[in-house]
């Protein structure tokens, strides 16, 4: 896996101050994409053992609230078994951060059992997401207003209580640490 950027001070990719990790590839090529040159898998620079050393060593400081995996696509399957080593890292070491994942791959369809994206990785991989901010991005449906996402046909998901639950829980902007409906 390539990946395109680390941001180690990110506070518009979730909640809170983030480290976030712009992975390299993705195949839905949306209209108007706010970051199409990681369209290409070879795009940016390898991720390394060394790339993940840094993004562990950058999500130390207390204030940092949690890790941001965007894209390109975390959800393609080449980087889904690239990623899945970072979230058990993260998950491990800092089991009170939270991880949010944005991806155009719907929860409950492409990365349900039988789904387009839904590889032998995609469900734990989802173990450790908290937030997940899912759907395509369609230009003619976005709003600025919005916050965490593009256009309004994306969903932000509880993916924890989704998964109890057995459907799915949005998250609703609340302030610091969110609200649920």
């Amino acid at each position: 896996m390539n990946y395109a950027s680390i941001k180690k001070f990110d506070v518009a990719n979730g909640d809170g101050v983030r480290v976030s990790l712009f992975v390299s590839g993705c195949t839905h090529r949306c209209k108007g994409c706010f970051n199409a040159e990681a369209w290409d898998f070879n795009y940016g620079q390898p991720y390394t053992a060394a790339v993940q050393d840094e993004i562990i060593a950058a999500l130390r400081p207390d204030y940092i609230r949690g890790l941001s995996l965007l894209g390109g696509e975390p959800f393609e399957p080449s980087n889904q078994r690239a990623l899945i080593d970072l979230l058990r890292c993260v998950k491990s070491e800092f089991p009170h951060k939270d991880i949010w994942c944005y991806s155009g791959y719907t929860y409950d369809v492409d990365l349900a059992q039988g789904g387009r994206a839904c590889i032998e990785v995609t469900d734990e991989m989802l173990s450790y997401i908290d937030i997940l901010v899912d759907g395509t991005f369609v230009e003619s449906l976005k709003d600025i207003k919005l916050r965490f996402r593009g256009s309004s046909n994306q969903r932000i998901i509880d993916v924890q209580r989704s998964r109890k639950d057995g459907c799915v829980r949005l998250w609703k902007d609340g302030g610091v640490g969110g609200t649920y409906y």
